[in-house]
């Protein structure tokens, strides 16, 4: 079988992949420092305990596995921080995914698929978002992964790199046969602090933001679960390996949720209230954030099939509900 380095394999997104990739018949090598990554999560192959930051290390992955190809997750992603130390996003985020790819032209790995953002088109309310909507970060995170998206089709043009690069919106849900969750520390994401909230394990939900230029104030996104985005990551892996050339991808569902529209979704699927208080907006977040994902739909034949608000919270809360992994 045919072997796959996957940076930040260890991590919510990433693992769910090395689980999909397992069973479309590769064997997933994880790469990661398990900063923020769980190695319980690293369940499908190999885990090698490296950091993008150190070249020798990847150097040394490459050569031992032979993968045919690199899946990149790994970077830092939170948006208020990369405001407050941008110079941090930059130096990790770019500079490690400079390594990567110079260690992939070393060891002649020509195959890379990239998690890229809904982050690098900025706030454009109102606009179904495509994979030709002009790029227009207005976070540190988003324009370092704008750069890294710029960085690969460089190193394409010049070293014969074949890539699919994927922007998806807001990731959610859980692995439907309880085998992977979303748990990060610290949590950011709403969905799991919804119901960390609804379970207790927290005094209440915070709403940042209700003067958004949106129907109920709230920001709006579009929920993408986190096994339909894993499984579009195999389609644009074996697109690459057949030789089918390269290309950008949005991922999401072509409908976006508010915030109080998820609160209320939750309450149906839980059956509990949400509790919550209303606070300031948060730095770096847009109003809306909705994509189109024909193009994904068309070329790689992906369409997702638990993405629905009601599912999403549900595979959640299911995995919220059972012993998880500890800090």
């Amino acid at each position: 079988m045919d072997t796959v380095l996957v940076t930040g394999g260890a991590g919510y997104i990433g693992s769910h992949a090395c689980k999909a990739l397992a069973r479309a018949g590769f064997i997933p090598v994880t790469f990661d420092n398990l900063a923020t990554g769980w190695a319980e999560a690293v369940n499908w192959g190999p885990l090698v305990r490296g950091d993008l930051m150190d070249r020798g290390q990847i150097d040394a992955a490459l050569a031992e596995h032979r993968p045919v190809a690199v899946l990149h997750f790994a970077a830092l992603s939170l948006v208020g921080q990369s405001m407050r130390d941008p110079g941090r996003y930059w130096r990790v985020n770019v500079g490690g995914a400079q390594n990567l790819l110079e260690a992939c032209v070393a060891a002649g790995v020509r195959n890379v698929v990239l998690s890229s953002t809904c982050a690098t088109y900025g706030d454009q309310d109102g606009v179904l978002l495509t994979e030709d909507t002009p790029q227009r970060p207005i976070t540190a995170y988003g324009g370092s992964k704008l750069a890294i998206e710029l960085m690969l089709r460089d190193f394409g043009a010049a070293h014969a790199i074949n890539h699919v690069i994927f922007r998806y919106f807001n990731v959610a849900g859980a692995d439907p046969e309880g085998e992977l969750g979303e748990q990060h520390t610290p949590e950011t994401h709403l969905i799991p602090l919804m119901l960390e909230a609804v379970a207790g394990k927290r005094a209440g939900l915070t709403v940042f933001g209700t003067d958004y230029p949106t129907p109920d104030g709230t920001c709006v996104r579009d929920y993408v679960h986190v096994t339909d985005l894993a499984d579009a990551h195999v389609l644009g892996l074996q697109r690459l390996l057949a030789g089918q050339g390269n290309g950008v991808f949005c991922l999401g569902t072509g409908r976006g949720f508010s915030v109080r529209e998820v609160i209320e979704a939750s309450r149906i699927v839980t059956n509990r209230e949400v509790p919550f208080v209303l606070g300031g907006r948060r730095e770096g977040d847009a109003a809306a954030l909705v994509c189109s994902s024909t193009r994904a739909e068309t070329v790689l034949g992906w369409e997702p099939q638990r993405s629905s608000l009601r599912q999403m919270i549900g595979d959640a809360w299911a995995w919220a509900q059972r012993p998880g992994f500890t800090a």
